[in-house]
C-alpha cells in the first residue's frame, strides 16, 4: 500500500485528490505541522481482528526485531519461545 502524508491544511483543497488516492488503495496519513494523527485507509483495507490462522501467520512471518523480543521476554518473566507456538 502506497502512502501519502498530507498537511491538515492542505486537506480542504485536496479532498478530491486524497478520496481518488483511497480509492486506489492508497493509506494517506494526516498531519498537523507535520506530526501524524491520523491515517485515512480503504474501507476493508484493514481487518480490525484477525483469526487465530491468520494471526498465527502474521506472528510467523513478521517477527519483532532483537531489540524487541529481548524487551518482551525481560518484561513477560520468561521467553516467548517458551510459550510460542500457542496452543
Amino acid at each position: 500500500m502506497v502512502r501519502v502524508d498530507i498537511e491538515m491544511t492542505e486537506l480542504r483543497d485536496q479532498v478530491d485528490d486524497v478520496v481518488a488516492a483511497v480509492i486506489a488503495g492508497e493509506r494517506v496519513v494526516l498531519a498537523v505541522d507535520g506530526v501524524p494523527i491520523a491515517d485515512i485507509v480503504p474501507r476493508g483495507g484493514r481487518a480490525r481482528w484477525l483469526d487465530g490462522p491468520t494471526l498465527e501467520s502474521e506472528l510467523v512471518t513478521a517477527s519483532a526485531d532483537p531489540a524487541l523480543a529481548a524487551e518482551l521476554d525481560r518484561l513477560a518473566g520468561g521467553k516467548l519461545d517458551q510459550v510460542w507456538p500457542l496452543q
